[in-house]
């Protein structure tokens, strides 16, 4: 695949996230469905698609600190850290959002956000220049897709725009780690994955 007709794909994508749309797109773990952090239509239609309870808070993926600083308040110089040196695809949960995320917040009022540092996704994220929001492509209580092929055809049918599976060459196939911190920037990890 060359890098016009990438260019060509990340930019069919970016136009459906900026009218409102939802993508289903390779995360930099597994595959996602997404939308525009900061339309609220757009993700209830996310919760509507994946079959999700909205008391189940959805996650943020950015392309740097500049758009992770847009939807959090502060960030503990111990987490700032971890995420300079953390490899592995990192979600982190932090203690508070700023205004225009609070739609995103869960009931204790924290959100959680992952930078992604390479790959497509970061491409993606990148031309799109705002958060996304992100969570697995799959029903509510169905396996995670780590494969195209694995994805339901009930998820394919009701995005606005599909990624072609070729793009998925640069995903790890695993969920990322989650990590919670206090206010002494003491880690908590939720979910360690081999």
């Amino acid at each position: 695949m060359n890098k016009e007709s990438l260019q060509k794909i990340i930019d069919q994508a970016v136009s459906e996230l900026h009218q409102g749309g939802v993508i289903l797109y390779p995360a930099d773990t597994i595959w996602g469905i997404g939308c525009d952090a900061l339309q609220v239509e757009a993700v209830k239609k996310v919760y509507e698609i994946k079959g999700r309870n909205y008391s189940k808070p959805l996650i943020v993926l950015v392309a740097n600190l500049q758009q992770l600083f847009e939807v959090v308040t502060s960030v503990h110089p111990r987490i700032d850290t971890l995420l300079h040196f953390h490899e592995r695809p990192l979600t982190v949960i932090y203690p508070a959002v700023t205004e225009a995320y609070r739609h995103l917040a869960a009931e204790d009022g924290t959100i959680g956000v992952r930078i992604v540092k390479a790959g497509f996704c970061h491409e993606l994220l990148e031309a799109f220049g705002k958060p996304l929001v992100s969570t697995s492509a799959n029903i509510s209580g169905e396996p995670s897709p780590s494969k195209f092929g694995s994805i339901s055809s009930e998820i394919i049918s009701q995005v606005d725009y599909a990624l072609p599976a070729f793009t998925e060459k640069e995903m790890t196939g695993i969920p990322s780690v989650i990590a919670r911190y206090d206010a002494n920037g003491e880690l908590d990890f939720i979910r360690f994955v081999q």
